[in-house]
Formats: C-alpha cells, sequence, structure tokens
C-alpha cells in the first residue's frame, strides 16, 4: 500500500473575526469552522451569498492583520503557517488574487514583478531577465506589451486589472492560487479571456492547487472545479461537484440558509 501523501493545502476548523471591532464592541466571529483540503493540481470552488465571508476567508490564508484567527489551523505541504506573516507566505510560495486589484503609482509592472519574484526566489533578478517571459504570457493573456512599463494598475479597465493579476501568478509561479471573485466587473469577453489565462497557467505548472471564491457560476463553465463548495454564515454547509453550481444557479442560496454544516 503506498503511503499517504500530504496534501497541498490544508484549512482545518479555521475560525476569524475582525482584528479590531469598533469601540465599545465585541468583534464578531466570521469564520465558524472552515475546513478544506486541497490536493495538487486541484481546483475548489467556494460559492456563498454575500456577507458569507467569502473575502474574510480570503483575507484570512493570505495573513491579512485585519483579521484575527481564533481557532484552527493553516498548512502548506504540512507547514503550519497559521501564524506567518503576509511575506512569508508570498515566500513561500502562496498567491491571492484581488477582486479589487489596488493601483500602485510610481512602480511599473515590470518593476513589480522583478521586486516579487526576486524576494519569492530569494535572488536579485534584472529587468532583462525578466522582460521575455513577461513578454510570452502577456501574448497569451491579451495584453498590449506596452503596459509592462504603465504603473500597476493605474488606468487598467477592470479587465485589465483582472488579467494583470493572472500575469502575476504566471510569473511568480506559486504552490496555491486563492481567487477571491476574480470573475466580479467583468464582461462575457474579458471573463473568457481571464479564464483563459487560468487554465493556461494551470497547464504550464500542472502541480498548481487553486482556490476560486465566486458567487456566480459564469466562471466555473470555463473553470470546471474539481470541486464545488457552498460557503453560508461562515461554514461551508455543502460539498459537491459542478451539479452543485447548478443547483445554485437554479435555486438560489436560500435553501442552503440554516443547513447545519
Amino acid at each position: 500500500m503506498a503511503a499517504p501523501t500530504t496534501p497541498l493545502f490544508e484549512i482545518d476548523d479555521l475560525h476569524a473575526r475582525v482584528a479590531e471591532a469598533p469601540a465599545g464592541e465585541a468583534a464578531a466571529e466570521i469564520l465558524k469552522g472552515i475546513d478544506l483540503t486541497v490536493q495538487p493540481g486541484e481546483i475548489h470552488a467556494i460559492m456563498g451569498p454575500n456577507g458569507s465571508g467569502k473575502s474574510t476567508l480570503a483575507n484570512t490564508l493570505l495573513g491579512n492583520p485585519d483579521f484575527e484567527v481564533t481557532a484552527g489551523t493553516i498548512r502548506l505541504r504540512g507547514d503550519d503557517i497559521t501564524d506567518w506573516d503576509v511575506d512569508v507566505r508570498g515566500k513561500a510560495g502562496m498567491f491571492l488574487g484581488f477582486q479589487y486589484p489596488q493601483s500602485i503609482a510610481g512602480v511599473s509592472v515590470i518593476n513589480f514583478l522583478r521586486q516579487a519574484l526576486s524576494a519569492r526566489k530569494g535572488i536579485d533578478l534584472s529587468v532583462l531577465e525578466l522582460r521575455l517571459s513577461i513578454m510570452e504570457w502577456m501574448e497569451r493573456l491579451e495584453m498590449d506589451p506596452s503596459f509592462a512599463d504603465r504603473y500597476l494598475n493605474e488606468g487598467f479597465s477592470g479587465g485589465e486589472k483582472k488579467r494583470n493579476e493572472i500575469l502575476q501568478m504566471a510569473i511568480l509561479e506559486p504552490e496555491i492560487a486563492i481567487l477571491d471573485e476574480t470573475d466580479s466587473g467583468l464582461d462575457i469577453d474579458a471573463l473568457q479571456v481571464v479564464a483563459k489565462g487560468v487554465n493556461e497557467v494551470r497547464n504550464a505548472r500542472p502541480e498548481l492547487g487553486v482556490v476560486l471564491i465566486t458567487h456566480y457560476q459564469r466562471l466555473l463553465e470555463h473553470l470546471r472545479p474539481d470541486h464545488v463548495h457552498v460557503l453560508v454564515d461562515g461554514r461551508i454547509v455543502a460539498s459537491g461537484g459542478m451539479e452543485l453550481a447548478h443547483q445554485l444557479e437554479a435555486e438560489g442560496y436560500e435553501a442552503f440558509r440554516g443547513v447545519d454544516a
């Protein structure tokens, strides 16, 4: 019998709340016991209504100090990373695609990627070393090559910002990618380009694990997750395959409210 392999990424009974509550108020628990195991190469889609805790989960997994883990553990390739700082998680191979990517004036896309990849790999890369790889991925993602020298996300459309997030994911070569509502604000054409980009990255790195957080089914039709989970009120209340996403599309989330995890 083959020895059991260590999962790529594990969330075990994760509880979290806002780190600093308003004066005079107790911080309410937002995540109330999340369990999830991601094997290499798998896509897990987490779907839930507004206010269910989806973005809190994404931020907590990457160590955003605005959120506090009150119980449970997060493990990457068997290492307990629950208390690791954001930059340490990034260097270890975690990536977060933001729902609303931020603009950074004065920092070009290529310089941002050079600094991020240098930190990830522990070596000082030059812009020239990166440019060829970036140009190749920009072509795959249908991005104007001139964007490499523009300030990060400044003046980018919603679709261009999301494609830039996928470019970062391709160049940084993470072990696990957390994509927080990557489909938010995209029209059908931009959605297809972004989905194609995610699939291109997965084809280049088949061991990459993806946790895809979304409100709608439409992105899942392009990415075809291995597992679909329903998050309601800080708990995963149902898990299955694409049939679960189709059920949500047809019936909405109301049937899952009040379901015990």
